[in-house]
């Protein structure tokens, strides 16, 4: 999710510095970031760059191979799945949530039957997430990291409160998209990730748990503000909209694939970039959202996702042949939920760094 990173932001000044990625990281790692590890790719030239630690309880550095939960960069997977499976005939975009799922979607002004795929997509649904201020209470509160929401409750929970109007960011609207996949091909949505993108791309670090809430091999702990290890944390609450679990390497390999057209047909492939502005530097596209950048020599616009969970927020952006992947170690949901800054530093610095530099 990127709601609020270009909010009042102003032109970043040209680095000097021979590798400005390199000294941006660095940098905020210093401002509080545990870890900060960036896969930076130009054509055929991969860069690497990792600062701090993967844990702050043993010192263990953070290396560029290390896993994270890549969070809202999921959606972007996702959405893959569903605009092939329109490539195929199997589903359309103007098909209704109520055509394919009917009964799924009742509640206070939702009219199931006026709500598309294309809108599941591109956040305009009306759909928003659970607006209970106690929904993380098992987590935050309890102290249950294992706790298990299965994605209908969640969806039921959204549901007790009346639609938003117009273009509204939101979790729920991928967890629709993920029971649809699973409808329409009678298989788990995990599945379909591995065997239509993971699988082909030799994605061999990149994972879709549902249930387990720890993370397997070499990996980079994630923490709160005050430095409470995140890690733990059940990835069920997010689901198709945020559940996945890769490394930078696996993310850029995914995004140099989706741009560059490997994985979606002419049409479909035209059809993910047609987004809707959510604000003066924000668009969604079906699934991948498109920045503007304010660059010193003018704007420069993205195209990737961001993603912000417990512990972890990470950003994947393209832009012509130059994709770069950077996750940082800290994020704190509760912040979030309070409506304070969750993160020790703005991490915009990291893609002024890769895209207005050069």
């Amino acid at each position: 999710m990127i709601t609020g990173l270009l909010a009042a932001t102003t032109p970043v000044a040209a680095a000097t510095e021979p590798d400005p990625v390199d000294r941006t990281v660095a940098d905020l790692v210093r401002d509080g970031f545990p870890a900060g590890v960036t896969a930076l790719r130009d054509d055929d030239r991969m860069r690497h760059y990792a600062h701090g630690v993967a844990d702050t309880a043993t010192g263990e550095p953070a290396e560029t191979g290390d896993r994270f939960r890549i969070a809202s960069n999921t959606k972007a997977f996702v959405a893959v799945v569903v605009l092939q499976l329109v490539g195929e005939g199997r589903l359309s975009l103007d098909d209704t949530v109520e055509q394919r799922l009917p009964g799924l979607i009742r509640g206070p002004g939702y009219d199931a039957s006026a709500i598309t795929v294309r809108q599941l997509l591109n956040h305009t649904s009306g759909l928003h997430d659970p607006l209970d201020p106690h929904f993380f209470d098992p987590y935050l509160v309890d102290g249950d990291r294992g706790y298990v929401y299965p994605p209908r409750e969640v969806i039921r929970r959204s549901l007790l409160d009346p639609p938003e109007r117009g273009v509204h960011y939101s979790n729920t609207n991928y967890l629709v998209l993920g029971l649809l996949i699973e409808r329409v091909t009678g298989e788990h949505l995990g599945h379909q990730l591995r065997a239509r993108i993971l699988d082909p791309l030799g994605m061999r670090d990149t994972s879709f748990p549902v249930l387990d809430p720890y993370l397997h091999g070499p990996h980079l702990h994630g923490y709160d503000l005050a430095g409470e290890d995140m890690t733990v944390f059940s990835p069920s609450y997010d689901w198709a909209a945020g559940a996945m679990v890769s490394t930078v390497d696996d993310l850029q390999r995914f995004h140099r694939a989706l741009f560059g057209g490997e994985l979606l047909a002419p049409e479909q492939q035209r059809a993910m970039f047609e987004a809707v502005p959510s604000s003066e530097f924000e668009a969604y596209g079906l699934g991948v959202e498109r920045l503007t950048l304010p660059c010193p020599d003018g704007p420069r616009e993205v195209w990737g996702d961001t993603g912000a969970g417990p512990g972890y927020y990470s950003l994947a952006f393209t832009r012509g042949t130059r994709t770069v992947v950077t996750v940082l170690t800290s994020y704190d949901l509760a912040a979030e939920l309070r409506g304070d800054q969750p993160f020790p530093a703005s991490p915009l610095p990291a893609l002024t760094a890769a895209f207005c530099t050069t």
